[in-house]
């Protein structure tokens, strides 16, 4: 049987009341940090059934996406061997200047992600089908094109010295894929072991929880849970951008066309497992039922062997002291 959850606090309904406020807000007013700027219409419904629930509510989302990504330019100098591709003469082509550039870029780079960085293709959706792409989206380009791995970076960049000043060095672009990922603020200790309870039998391993303790002590926990999965998640680097302003792409169109593949199929999975979240959710926080009442074949009460073992023998001492009764009664 399920245990009562305890009534949410003070602190908690008024935290929920600032969130939901700023969710009911007219799509065009409401905007948040995210590279789309809104919650994501593929998990609109899980937000809303979660917000239901008086001990819970959204303060983030993401329901998976596939991505191409742009590293901010970085302060460390360029190494040495970037610099003496730069002023060696051309040889063989634009594209072995580009690949030994690629080379020391890598040997250099780190996680990347700030500084300035450019999303250069986001989708919350599977992704079209290829030849729509080569007839339409990408044109000549195919994939590269469609992805935004070919062309000048945006005239801002450049109006903000990251165009053709020497101090920056290469930037890498990755292509990523992330699948769902759900911040839920709890109400108690007992709301957030379902909510992770519910994650972790839906696929998304890497739940779990943070803030278990009150700040200060005397106010009530509301621990944070968030609904991961990291087993979903991969990345490649696909191309980079010059000192000078340019980007390249720097695998081919069959790799670019595997990954392509490769994020489709992720989409569905993770797709396989919002389904289940919400339904484990649903679950866990379902009333508890009333109790069944078994009948026995007679039409009263079902009772198990020890319980109508001791009716029997209590019935049996009843009957006996009736007739003890009578027979004193006779008797006297």
């Amino acid at each position: 049987m399920k245990t009562s959850l305890p009534h949410p606090g003070s602190a908690f309904r008024r935290k929920k009341m600032r969130i939901l406020e700023q969710l009911s807000m007219p799509d065009g007013e409401y905007a948040d940090a995210s590279p789309k700027g809104s919650v994501d219409i593929a998990i609109r419904c899980l937000i809303d059934e979660i917000n239901e629930h008086a001990g819970l509510v959204t303060t983030s989302s993401c329901a998976g996406r596939v991505s191409v990504y742009l590293e901010g330019r970085r302060k460390e100098e360029k190494t040495k061997e970037t610099r003496q591709t730069k002023r060696s003469p051309a040889k063989g082509g634009i594209g072995d200047r580009v690949n030994a550039a690629a080379t020391a870029a890598a040997a250099a780079s780190s996680g990347g992600g700030k500084g300035g960085g450019e999303w250069l293709f986001v989708s919350h959706d599977p992704l079209p089908h290829l030849n729509d792409i080569h007839v339409g989206g990408g044109g000549e380009r195919g994939l590269a094109g469609f992805f935004g791995l070919g062309g000048s970076i945006t005239a801002a960049a450049e109006a903000e010295g990251q165009g053709n000043s020497g101090g920056g060095g290469l930037r890498l672009i990755h292509f990523k894929f992330e699948p769902m990922i759900l911040h839920v603020l709890t109400a108690s200790h007992e709301h957030a072991q379902l909510v992770v309870q519910a994650g972790i039998e839906a696929g998304f391993r890497e739940t779990g929880a943070v803030s278990l303790l009150g700040r200060p002590a005397s106010e009530e926990a509301t621990p944070m849970v968030a609904v991961r999965c990291m087993g979903l998640s991969f990345e490649s680097l696909v191309g980079m951008a010059t000192d000078d302003g340019i980007r390249y792409c720097i695998v081919s169109q069959e790799y670019l066309e595997l990954l392509f593949q490769v994020a489709n199929a992720r989409f569905v999975e993770n797709q396989k497992r919002i389904i289940r979240f919400r339904a484990a959710l649903k679950t866990a926080f379902a009333p508890s039922p009333p109790p069944v009442r078994r009948e026995g074949s007679g039409g009263g009460e079902w009772e198990d062997e020890k319980t109508r073992k001791e009716r029997k023998r209590e019935e049996g001492l009843r009957r006996r002291e009736e007739l003890q009764r009578q027979k004193d009664k006779e008797e006297s």
